[in-house]
């Protein structure tokens, strides 16, 4: 009930008000689980540094600031939410504790955060591609995309981005590669291979941090990983790969 009143003054006193300034008071919610409505590819930013605020991504303000107390971070906003003024799970950790959620995972609430809208070049360091370009899914973005291709002004998701022939945000499906878009001679991108064929795709897996337990999970299935993102010994099928090999060298070496 507490959660419920406090979301909704969030939205009385924050929500309209946001959208007509750069700045301002929010609740921010902690949110567990990487999603982003327009296509930005989650194995290629820092998925612990999102913003899901409650109104459609912006061409221009893709950065913002939040501040709790004396502490600062800087989030890509990349998805909207249904009406919270969530943030990736760490973010909110740190902001609230001065911990990261896998050192030491708290649980909570909406908890009062100052924010502004702030160049795009503050958040450079969050997206892991060449010249920090916001990578796009070829296959989905496009609507997003060209929203801000015929903008009679130039945006900065116009000027800098980079599409990937990945289907998804969380980078199961596809394949790991670059393509061109001739825009707006054409509206499709294209790719080495086919664009759009489900293919799976592995080594670009994308890690969450479980609320409120501050465990590293896949987001594709769920799963335990390691502490460099690959599936660890916890799961069942870590385990046995392990005793596998174990088995294995015992065999090979006569012990």
């Amino acid at each position: 009930m507490l959660r419920l009143s406090l979301l909704v003054h969030s939205l009385l006193i924050s929500l309209t008000s946001a959208r007509k300034s750069d700045g301002g008071t929010v609740w921010a919610t902690p949110h567990d689980s990487y999603s982003s409505s327009i296509g930005v590819l989650g194995c290629k930013v820092n998925t612990n540094r999102v913003a899901y605020w409650p109104y459609s991504v912006d061409c221009n303000n893709i950065c913002i600031a939040l501040t709790y107390q004396d502490r600062t971070v800087h989030l890509l906003r990349v998805d909207q939410s249904q009406g919270a003024y969530d943030v990736s799970y760490d973010a909110w950790n740190y902001l609230y504790t001065g911990y990261s959620a896998t050192d030491k995972p708290t649980a909570g609430g909406p908890v009062e955060m100052t924010y502004s809208n702030v160049d795009a070049s503050k958040c450079s360091d969050l997206i892991h591609t060449k010249k920090s370009r916001l990578p796009l899914s070829a296959a989905n973005s496009m609507n997003f995309l060209t929203s801000c291709l015929d903008r009679n002004e130039s945006t900065w998701v116009g000027n800098n981005y980079v599409l990937y022939n990945i289907l998804d945000s969380i980078c199961t499906l596809g394949h790991d590669e670059t393509c061109e878009l001739d825009y707006p001679a054409e509206n499709q991108a294209k790719c080495p291979h086919t664009m759009g064929v489900p293919d799976e795709l592995k080594g670009e897996a994308v890690v969450n941090i479980r609320y409120p337990s501050g465990e590293k999970v896949s987001a594709a299935d769920g799963k335990p990983v390691d502490e460099d993102g690959a599936m660890g010994l916890k799961s069942p099928g870590g385990m046995i790969s392990a005793i596998a090999v174990l088995f294995f060298a015992c065999f090979v070496l006569g012990m």
